[in-house]
């Protein structure tokens, strides 16, 4: 194999700063070096591969076609890197910490309850943990560097095992001064009409909103508007206008208070089954044990 001029991973480092922090100057801050420093990185990795990686847009760099499929190599490099570090470390200590990772309506409204007991069961564990997407969750797990996850949707993937671990539904959901709060029960052709605050696409409430409508025969809603965050969603349902899908163990507490009303439809239901996933190849770590025992109440 031929080893000469290999890129030097702080030029990688260089790269991705430049890119995630928006130039230059703020990328020196973010690796605590000079501005010079981080040109001469990037103009080093350039010279390795042959070929410009970024172009001036303005006053911004952008990547080059080149320069996207290196930084996305950095980032999984250099993720694999802190990863790996960590590992070494749990190695040299035993393993005492646990990577975490839920979706994001989990860790917004499970995470931190659970978090918190955790370490009073445990107080000798660490858990780290980090919140994003099924997809790139599922990734993280096959590739190692998570060592379980919770999650929406059950995972597709050779290497992973799963555990059922809880009940959910999503809710229609909406303000208590919406013209439906009062309404108990509506028709389910009564849905096409309504005006909807949804999560983004891909998220997995919108996966299992978007099958069931499927299944109903509702190609289309009237969605106005798409929000990255649950909590946001809840606060504009406040305010009256629209209604939306919500996970139950998200939106319990807002219905029960008044805050946010709860409509059913006459029957239908979306009922889905929240997920514990690991890799098959990592099954002897004693804080994933722990914490998957209390998640299941043993």
């Amino acid at each position: 194999m031929e080893y000469k001029n290999l890129p030097d991973i702080r030029g990688w480092a260089a790269l991705r700063a430049i890119m995630e922090k928006g130039g230059v100057s703020a990328a020196a801050r973010a690796l605590n070096v000079g501005q010079p420093a981080v040109t001469k990185r990037l103009r080093a990795l350039e010279e390795c591969y042959g070929i410009p990686l970024t172009e001036r847009a303005g006053s911004r760099l952008r990547l080059t076609e080149a320069g996207e499929k290196v930084y996305l190599l950095a980032v999984q490099t250099l993720d694999r890197q802190l990863s790996l570090r960590q590992d070494l470390q749990d190695l040299a200590r035993g393993k005492t910490t646990l990577h975490l990772e839920a979706t994001l309506a989990i860790g917004e409204h499970l995470l931190p309850d659970l978090l918190l007991q955790f370490s009073e069961l445990f107080p000798d564990h660490t858990i780290q943990s980090r919140l994003g997407y099924n997809r790139l969750i599922q990734a993280h797990l096959a590739d190692g560097m998570a060592d379980l996850a919770l999650l929406e949707n059950a995972p597709d993937h050779p290497d992973l095992m799963i555990q059922k671990w809880m009940e959910d539904e999503l809710w229609l959901t909406c303000g208590s001064s919406h013209p439906l709060a009062e309404t108990k029960m509506i028709p389910v052709e009564s849905l096409k009409k309504l005006g909807y605050v949804l999560r983004e696409r891909g998220s997995s409430a919108r996966l299992a909103l978007d099958e069931a409508m499927q299944g109903i025969g509702i190609s289309e809603l009237n969605v106005v508007l798409e929000v990255g965050a649950t909590d946001t969603i809840m606060e504009i349902l406040a305010r009256g206008r629209y209604v939306s899908f919500l996970p139950r163990f998200a939106v319990k507490e807002e219905v029960n208070s008044g805050r946010l009303c709860r409509v059913k439809v006459s029957g239908f239901r979306i009922g889905r089954t929240l997920w514990i996933a690991r890799n098959r190849n990592n099954v002897d770590h004693p804080v994933a044990e722990a914490f998957t025992a209390m998640l299941r109440g043993g």
